[in-house]
């Protein structure tokens, strides 16, 4: 075992989500970072008990597919291991559901996947997801207006997905892959300017340049602002029956009058949004929290009505808890033909600043 290996073993296992004693599907397309993955994960399948099964895909979208195919076959061979491989019809499942090659051979490849893992009783997909990959991932969440959502790590482990080197620099699996002598193929398209994904790619060089540092930089960052979502998530679910509740309907009933703050109200809506399926998307919630706001800290009259939710009355003193829950909120079915809208925006305790806009279609959860 090189130092590589030894210190990237080390990291898993320090992680505590390291898939042990069973039967790994290693997802191998022939490029560096997934050529790394499955020399590392063969060095190292016996100090963690793995057994290890290789699958390829072919997309069938550039022309070095097959020298890709062979390359990953040889591999196998050499560490004799079985290989599953797979044709799939990209081009078709795009101009059928109307999707971008990118996303629909990204949701052929894991339906596909998780079929193999299913059918060799596989307990997890390995990927050979990057450090780099999580710097780019972030970019792109920031871009598309991601809140505190995106200022959380790639996470190691997501279903059947295992990524055991996302800690990892792309440079650093290229260094493994020389010292070892191993081929490997790179993607020539990942560096042309068709998806976002690639345009930030292209970005990177000059930010690192000027700061060295800045993927695991971002990687510490993140893993602290995901503890502090954890610990907000906590609170949030241990006011459950006190401040708040979900009924039928959906609809989410809160404690009042007073007692709510804005950025409270916020991680509670956001907490009653998921779970009810409603949208989530941060600007929303923040206007929303700020219209509420005010009305919380008032005995319950008429129904209130903004944007596509209705505040109403909630249930009487003497219900659960003691004094009842006196406000309601629900998606209103029909809010009406409204041209202009109120915005809010909280500034600070005590002042809102009002804007007049036109309505918009209710956001999509991120």
């Amino acid at each position: 075992m090189n130092r590589f290996e030894a210190t990237w073993l080390a990291a898993i296992q320090a992680g505590g989500d390291a898939v042990r004693d069973g039967h790994v599907l290693v997802a191998c397309s022939g490029g560096g970072d997934s050529v790394a993955l499955l020399a590392f994960l063969w060095a190292v399948r016996r100090s963690l008990g793995l057994e290890l099964t290789v699958a390829h895909a072919r997309h069938g979208l550039r022309p070095e597919a097959e020298q890709e195919a062979e390359l990953v076959r040889r591999m196998c061979r050499e560490l004799d291991l079985d290989l599953v491989e797979g044709g799939l019809s990209v081009h078709a499942h795009a101009h059928a559901q109307g999707l971008g090659l990118e996303t629909a051979a990204r949701e052929l490849r894991w339906a596909w996947l998780r079929s193999q893992a299913e059918a060799e009783g596989a307990l997890a997909v390995a990927t050979g997801h990057s450090l780099d990959d999580h710097t780019e991932t972030v970019l792109l969440r920031l871009a598309r207006g991601g809140g505190s959502g995106c200022l959380t790590p790639l996470a190691r482990r997501q279903g059947p997905r295992w990524s055991p080197l996302v800690q990892v620099r792309r440079e650093e699996l290229r260094a493994y892959l020389r010292q070892k002598g191993l081929a490997w193929l790179e993607d020539a398209s990942n560096q042309e300017p068709f998806t976002p994904r690639n345009r930030w790619r292209q970005l990177l060089p000059a930010l690192r340049a000027e700061a060295p540092a800045l993927d695991r930089h971002l990687w510490e960052t993140h893993l602290q602002v995901a503890e502090l979502v954890a610990f907000r998530d906590q609170q949030v679910l241990a006011w459950r029956g006190a401040r708040w509740e979900l009924r039928a309907g959906p609809a989410l009933l809160l404690a009042g009058p007073g007692g709510w703050d804005e950025p409270a109200l916020r991680w509670t809506l956001e907490a009653a949004c998921r779970d009810c399926d409603w949208p989530r998307a941060p600007d929303l919630l923040r206007d929303l929290a700020a219209w509420m706001l005010p009305h919380l800290g008032r005995k319950p009259g008429k129904v209130k009505r903004w944007g596509g939710w209705r505040l109403e009355p909630g249930t009487p003193a003497g219900a659960i808890p003691a004094a009842g829950w006196p406000w309601a909120l629900r998606r209103d079915p029909d809010p009406g033909p409204e041209p202009m809208l109120v915005k809010l925006r909280a500034q600070s305790a005590g002042q809102v600043r009002l804007e007049m806009q036109g309505t918009p279609p209710p956001p999509e959860a991120p």
